[in-house]
């Protein structure tokens, strides 16, 4: 009972944390440029356009996927008979499938990126760009495709909550702090580049986390993850 309350906890905390950041955007419109400012150096540069922030990056959007592939190899090499005592089950690997699928994949990158219209902060006019800023709310920008909001980089970089509920306990919480780390480092290089708002950053992890809290109530209930005969 204490774990199933903490579970429900935990999900509507992020549920408020999603109104509140939608509230502190929109009466604060001008805090997406001011944060972006602190990434942007004169003339029209930001800081993360570097090789090592592109190797960085190219880090960030690799790993998530590698971490998928690894637990879908794992489950197909139990399916075959072979040993090995971590390896997902079925459901587990629906789980991940499904929330990286329609997470980064259908929600965030096929919808909300291609139909919000925001630009980029390297396409607005404070940064040397020739495009109007427009607030996370207003689908009325001049980006006509794969636009600002929200950042699928961190999007796919906060999925890795999802495998890491499935770590075993003693491990959970360290494997899910780490994820959200990895998740935040993501956003924040993607800020550092030019290609994302404090707001695209923060409503992908918001989005991702709903996403994932909801998929495991459904898949696994409110407890702690299921263990297989």
């Amino acid at each position: 009972m204490e774990r199933t309350r903490l579970s429900r906890t935990i999900f509507f905390l992020i549920a408020a944390l999603a109104v509140l950041a939608g509230a502190t955007f929109a009466l604060l419109p001008d805090l997406d440029v001011t944060v972006a400012s602190w990434f942007y150096r004169e003339p029209a540069q930001f800081v993360g356009k570097t090789a090592l922030g592109n190797a960085g990056r190219t880090i960030f959007a690799t790993l998530p996927f590698l971490v998928l592939a690894a637990f879908v190899i794992a489950w197909g090499a139990r399916r075959l008979g072979m040993v090995w005592r971590f390896a997902p089950s079925g459901r587990e690997v629906a789980f991940l499938v499904a929330t990286m699928a329609l997470g980064p994949g259908l929600l965030v990158n096929l919808t909300l990126k291609d139909h919000t219209h925001r630009p980029r902060p390297v396409h607005i006019q404070p940064f040397g760009g020739k495009i109007e800023f427009r607030s996370f709310y207003k689908a009325d920008g001049a980006c006509p495709k794969n636009c600002s909001f929200p950042s699928g980089e961190t999007a796919a970089s906060v999925w890795l909550v999802a495998p890491a509920l499935l770590a075993p306990p003693p491990l959970r919480f360290a494997a899910v702090s780490a994820a959200l780390l990895f998740g935040a480092a993501t956003g924040l290089l993607r800020m550092a580049f030019g290609g994302h708002f404090l707001s695209d950053v923060v409503f992908a992890a918001l989005i991702m986390l709903l996403l994932i809290a909801g998929f495991w109530r459904g898949l696994f209930g409110w407890g702690a993850r299921p263990q297989e005969p």
